[in-house]
């Protein structure tokens, strides 16, 4: 048995229960009651094992599906999502199992399809610096620019000159240099830069 050191209140009608031993889980009221859970009380052996291996992985996998409902998420994601909500990692990894073995989530499809979105106004760089960003591994990054239709750099940084009145005869170093700096922010080459904007017919 395991004694509760603290019952946390939560937003949304929810309690995180913290054990002596440091495990901690979201339940409830009614979870509570059901479970006879108190402060400074023991939890009996039956009332955890209902917890770890029924209650807990149900509501989890339930509220993964719901997140996947509004949009896709990447295993990272959804993890976060999980941990913010006070579910222990042996839980997470039950409701991130259950939900890769449907084919729910799938980082390599979530990495394609945000290649293919975003590629028309984002540079190459840029687009697998956020998806690393979104907890996806270096290697599948690289499959998935492996197998994509790569941006038009060269294009993007006309637009964006064009946007910003750039005229290569009428624009001063001082200028250049901002323009240039602003371009590698978004992740482009310095020497792409270069080349775009010291071309003399670049509109």
């Amino acid at each position: 048995m395991e004694r509760v050191a603290e019952i946390r209140k939560l937003t949304g009608g929810r309690h995180l229960v913290i054990l002596e031993s440091g495990r901690k889980f979201p339940l409830y009221k009614k979870e509570l009651n059901d479970c006879g859970i108190v402060e400074e009380a023991e939890i009996s052996e039956e009332a955890l094992e209902r917890l770890f291996e029924e209650i807990l992985p149900g509501r989890a996998r339930l509220r993964v599906l719901h997140l996947l409902e509004k949009m896709d998420r990447t295993e990272f994601q959804i993890r976060e999502k999980l941990r913010q909500s006070g579910y222990p990692e042996e839980i997470i990894d039950d409701a991130v199992g259950y939900v890769k073995n449907y084919h729910y989530i799938d980082d390599l499809r979530y990495a394609q399809n945000y290649l293919e979105v975003h590629s028309a106004a984002k540079s190459l760089r840029q687009m697998k610096q956020e998806l690393y960003e979104k907890g996806i591994a270096k290697d599948i990054v690289a499959q998935a620019v492996s197998e994509a239709e790569l941006p038009d750099e060269e294009a993007q940084i006309r637009e964006l000159l064009k946007k910003r009145n750039y005229s290569p005869d009428q624009s001063d170093r001082k200028t250049q240099q901002k323009i240039c700096a602003f371009l590698m922010r978004r992740g482009y080459e310095s020497s792409v830069i270069s080349h775009v904007m010291n071309l003399e017919e670049w509109q």
